[in-house]
């Protein structure tokens, strides 16, 4: 079935005259139903752990629009949860876990082979929506890259310039390398575990890539990155895997050819037609609306939309934005998208 599903194509190279289209986060705050649905749940990692509810929020978009992808709903944090971290949400702030800064803290966490306990009910969640998508819609599994993910355990919020993962890599690196490493390993037995229960693709979001530079870029971004999708593979060659190193800029260039990525997903932060020149060449890419287009919308969201279109029609490409859908989108702005897409 896959070889008839859109993004499934563009994942294995092909162009398309018309690209497959999903977006980042596109179940969530901005759809009434979702907000519904939560509120049913109780509260946002209740709703990660419910497989009926995760499922439900994740086809709402799919029934609404017709994306040619759904991505499991679950979040980056629950691996660091399932490691032995605290994880909990605060209202209009954000995510808080127990910190990772000493040897102690880290030794304390579980070892690799438990996070399964913890994290069945998202492969439950897979399990469901392979039975429940149309035919046509491919399904998306995904985790946090492990740099990403280790700035979260090692500040225990986000922070605007990942400052703590900063300072412990530089103050006591092998902390910080073992940390890594723990995730590395924790983030290839999750994808393994998603692609068995039903996941056709995988993504890894290195939201915070752009903040390493340099070797650091290299050794902290590529190189997990690598690792993982080299792991994957050797287990489940034909699964494609997107990788996401955001704000990465003249470090998108080579990074799927580095990696073994079959698809490098663009920040709005790089032009398409640069990404075209010097990225899309080695194969297929994902982006870049810039995400603010849902939220203001008109004319200049069609016109941005063509453009990028037009920018990477000679190669496979997949329509999405450089980032998450913004909780105040006007979900009629996700149609006008979508129409200016499909033409």
């Amino acid at each position: 079935m896959a070889e008839t599903k859109k993004l499934m194509r563009a994942l294995a190279g092909e162009t398309q005259a018309v690209p497959p289209v999903w977006m980042m986060r596109q179940a969530g705050r901005y759809l009434p139903e979702y907000r519904a649905t939560r509120a049913q749940a109780g509260d946002f990692l209740s709703l990660c752990y419910n497989p009926e509810l995760a499922a439900e929020v994740t086809l709402q978009p799919i029934r609404r629009y017709g994306f040619d992808a759904a991505i499991l709903f679950a979040d980056i944090l629950l691996v660091p949860q399932a490691l032995g971290a605290d994880l909990w949400f605060v209202t209009g702030e954000g995510p808080r876990l127990s910190t990772i800064t000493s040897p102690s803290d880290f030794n304390a966490l579980k070892p690799i082979e438990a996070i399964h306990e913890t994290l069945s009910p998202i492969y439950e969640t897979l399990r469901i929506l392979t039975g429940a998508l149309p035919a046509e819609t491919a399904l998306i599994g995904f985790a946090g890259a492990p740099w990403t993910v280790a700035t979260y355990m090692i500040a225990g919020r986000g922070t605007p310039d990942q400052g703590p993962a900063h300072r412990l890599m530089a103050e006591d690196p092998a902390t910080f390398d073992a940390l890594m490493a723990r995730i590395t390993a924790a983030t290839v037995e999750y994808l393994s575990a998603q692609i068995v229960a039903g996941a056709e693709v995988v993504k890894l979001f290195d939201s915070w890539a752009g903040s390493l530079k340099g070797d650091a870029f290299t050794r902290y971004a590529l190189e997990p990155a690598r690792e993982i999708i080299a792991a994957l593979k050797a287990r489940h060659p034909e699964t494609p895997v997107i990788a996401f190193p955001r704000e990465a800029g003249e470090n998108y260039i080579g990074f799927a050819r580095a990696t073994g990525a079959d698809c490098v997903a663009l920040d709005n932060s790089v032009s398409a037609e640069w990404a075209a020149e010097h990225v899309q060449v080695d194969g297929c890419v994902q982006g870049n609306l810039a995400p603010n287009h849902m939220v203001t919308g008109g004319q200049a969201l069609i016109d941005e939309t063509r453009r990028i279109v037009k920018a990477f029609s000679n190669g496979p490409h997949i329509f999405n934005l450089g980032h998450g859908i913004p909780p105040d989108a006007n979900p009629d702005n996700v149609q006008v998208m979508i129409d200016a897409i499909r033409g």
